[in-house]
């Protein structure tokens, strides 16, 4: 797991073989290191990641959100329209940022 920690999120791109290896990783790691800031999972390199497979990161989406940080998976190759509106998917690293920082205007205007 290649983790890089810039100004305003980190950005973890899995090197690990398999998507469960990463996860069982990830998750061992998570609330240590993760579960206090923007987060975002790049698969972008990774294919053949199925929807079950990204669907394992949805209690992470959750915990995000309820300590007030936003999380974000890049993946290419699945319907994003097949997916719950609860996690945040999306093709390019681009796409992720921006929904990190929309998420923190969120935030900001609900606390405003």
């Amino acid at each position: 797991m290649q983790v890089e920690t810039l100004e305003k999120y980190i950005l973890i791109t899995p090197t690990e073989k398999s998507i469960k290896e990463f996860y069982d990783k990830f998750s061992a790691d998570f609330d240590a290191y993760y579960k206090e800031t923007h987060l975002i999972i790049d698969f972008s390199d990774k294919k053949n990641i199925n929807l079950e497979e990204i669907l394992l990161f949805l209690h992470f989406t959750n915990v995000k959100r309820e300590n007030g940080t936003s999380f974000a998976i890049v993946v290419t190759g699945i319907d994003i329209d097949a997916i719950s509106e609860d996690i945040n998917i999306v093709p390019t690293l681009i796409e992720a940022i921006d929904t990190l920082e929309m998420e923190a205007i969120e935030r900001d205007l609900m606390n405003f």
